[in-house]
């Protein structure tokens, strides 16, 4: 782990309804307009065919393939539609990837899975170790959660678009001043 003075983790403070996909993928697209490699997921939700909640898939924002990573549960359900196992089918090249060394990434959410220690939270804790800054979004109840976790190497923006794309630009800095200090 790099001890920086600048957080190299940062998680978008959205509300339940507030959408925040668009904050990530504009922040992706500006620091790839500039050069810089981006890796992780965006969040895309369609209506699935003919089924009560909508198909959760995600974008590989280097790549653009979507991949399903919701289950349907039937009209009656009240759970969570994520797929585990479809989060770990993506997660474990996304893991790989890292040894690239991209100059942020992002990942879609920190949410339940991720507070109870599954999810991308091994993608997180990896990047952390690295010196890889990492942007993702963290709805209300899941901010204790989120900065229980990541502490004082986190930070947790307002849903601002200038606000975050000023963040990874910050945050990239860092962690190149950082590796050439190493």
């Amino acid at each position: 782990m790099k001890d920086l003075d600048f957080p190299l983790q940062a998680a978008i403070r959205v509300e339940r309804e507030r959408p925040v996909d668009d904050i990530l993928e504009a922040v992706a697209r500006v620091l790839q307009a500039e050069g810089l490699t981006v890796a992780g997921f965006l969040q895309r939700e369609s209506a699935g065919d003919g089924e009560c909640c909508n198909r959760i898939d995600l974008e590989d924002i280097a790549s653009g393939e979507h991949q399903i990573i919701s289950q349907a549960l039937g009209s009656g359900a009240r759970g969570c539609r994520l797929d585990p196992q479809a989060l770990a089918g993506v997660a474990g090249p996304l893991l790989a990837r890292l040894d690239t060394r991209p100059d942020l990434l992002i990942l879609n959410r920190f949410g339940k899975g991720e507070s109870e220690g599954q999810g991308f939270r091994a993608l997180i804790e990896e990047a952390c170790a690295r010196g890889i800054p990492l942007l993702t979004a963290v709805r209300e109840n899941y901010v204790e959660a989120w900065q229980g976790f990541a502490g004082e190497l986190g930070a947790v923006l307002a849903p601002d678009q200038a606000g975050v794309v000023e963040w990874a630009r910050a945050a990239v800095a860092a962690a190149e001043r950082s590796g050439d200090a190493a």
